[in-house]
């Protein structure tokens, strides 16, 4: 699926003779021994009613049910100093229900009503030492692009990954990408970019490119990140974050800290881009109650860019809202409770609160809004549905300057392992 063979062959080719000096280090398993493969069902869900519209679209619901089916096959390597492996992955959407009026839903096909939908993706891969490089289908998971698997089917992208984790506790990694596969769609599209909730479709980027890396150390305890994302001629994108997790008696207390700083970038598609966005979650966890408490806020004049439809690290950003307008400051309270302290293992719930105010409208008023939500999951432990996945979320979202959101969201997962 990849649209740039030609650089992508180049690529392979430079990263096979700089790998030439460490031939004494060879990859240890098979081909086929360090294969695995997976299949898993997904049956969505998911209504939104918009009860007071704002904005362009005047679609008062979004209603669909779906059937997805998932097929992940990870080859290991080639024995040999240069190891050699392919990965592949294999997306099918059947819809079950839908109708003119209920469509958006990020379950399925927007612009016509198709019964199914599917992909097949490859990715070739190569490994000296610690150093992997991989091109074709991808999914990187990054703070400048965050892997989002949230509806029936996963997104992906295509082009060029470099990962290296020869030095203890130091990952980095770089890549090119000049395609996306979206999580409701199954050909190849430029990308484009989001500012806070809002798709900015009059501009599409031929390449999304970025570089950068996390640092484990205290143990393990600690991991510090810096990275660089660049959505070519729209927006570029610094970020830096730190994550500690520090036992203290019964308790474990965490905290997760992250700054980003964006541009608008080359031939500026979209004008000027002016975004500074400061989070904060911090946890406390004692037997099976985990509390947080959360702080975010933007700064600039423009609201958070991130590439569409992709979700961020961003501690108030969640499914439905976002919390990243321009100049919005939010809070928020969450508790989670695993009940496995109670003797029933698998079943898990957590509600949470968002509020959010100071947005800049550019109509004059101040714009507020708030989230509320309820998630209930349970995985089945024993007997012939043993590994069942249930998953219910209730969603409240109110806001004075976008459409108000009551969201359900129903989610069957179920997982065979091939191999």
């Amino acid at each position: 699926m990849n649209n740039n063979r030609s650089t992508s062959r180049h690529l392979l080719s430079l990263a096979i003779a700089a790998g030439m000096p460490s031939l004494s280090q060879a990859a240890e398993e098979g081909f086929i021994d360090g294969s695995s493969a997976t299949l898993t069902a997904r049956n969505y869900y998911f209504s939104r009613d918009f009860s007071d519209i704002v904005g362009p679209s005047q679609q008062s619901r979004a209603e669909e049910w779906a059937q997805g089916f998932i097929l992940n096959f990870k080859s290991g390597y080639t024995e040999g100093p240069v190891g050699f492996g392919v990965d592949a992955i294999g997306l099918l959407g059947i819809k079950l229900d839908s109708g003119r009026g209920r469509v958006n839903t990020g379950l399925l096909p927007v612009q016509e009503a198709a019964d199914d939908y599917s992909r097949l993706g490859v990715t070739g891969k190569l490994r000296i030492s610690k150093t992997e490089l991989k091109v074709g289908e991808l999914q990187p998971n990054l703070p400048v692009l965050t892997f989002s698997d949230i509806r029936l089917l996963p997104p992906s992208y295509q082009g060029v990954n470099l990962s290296s984790s020869e030095i203890a506790g130091l990952t980095l990694q770089a890549g090119h990408l000049n395609s996306t596969s979206l999580r409701n769609e199954a050909g190849d599209e430029k990308m484009i970019a989001m500012l806070g909730h809002l798709p900015q479709r009059g501009a599409v980027s031929d390449a999304f490119n970025y570089a950068g890396g996390d640092y484990a150390f205290n143990a393990g305890r600690s991991t510090a990140s810096a990275w660089y994302g660049q959505l070519e001629d729209i927006y570029n994108q610094r970020f830096l974050g730190l994550k500690h997790s520090q036992p203290l008696g019964a308790w474990t207390l965490g905290a997760n800290l992250g700054y980003y700083d964006a541009q608008e970038d080359g031939d500026r598609l979209l004008g000027d881009i002016d975004n500074q966005a400061f989070f904060s979650l911090l946890s406390a966890k004692h037997g099976g109650h985990t509390f947080y408490l959360g702080y975010q806020a933007m700064y600039g004049d423009s609201a958070f860019p991130r590439v569409f439809a992709n979700v961020t690290p961003l501690g108030n950003e969640v499914p439905t809202y976002e919390f990243a307008s321009a100049d919005e400051r939010s809070w928020q309270v969450r508790y989670d409770y695993d009940f496995s302290a109670l003797g029933v293992p698998g079943l898990i719930a957590g509600v949470r609160y968002i509020k959010g105010d100071n947005v800049d409208t550019g109509r004059g008023f101040e714009g507020k809004d708030f989230e509320r939500d309820l998630d209930i999951g349970y995985v089945v432990q024993s007997g012939g549905l043993k590994g069942l996945g249930v998953r219910v979320r209730n969603v409240t979202a109110r806001s004075n300057y976008r459409s108000d959101i009551d969201e359900n969201r129903l989610i069957f997962n179920y997982t065979w392992n091939l191999l």
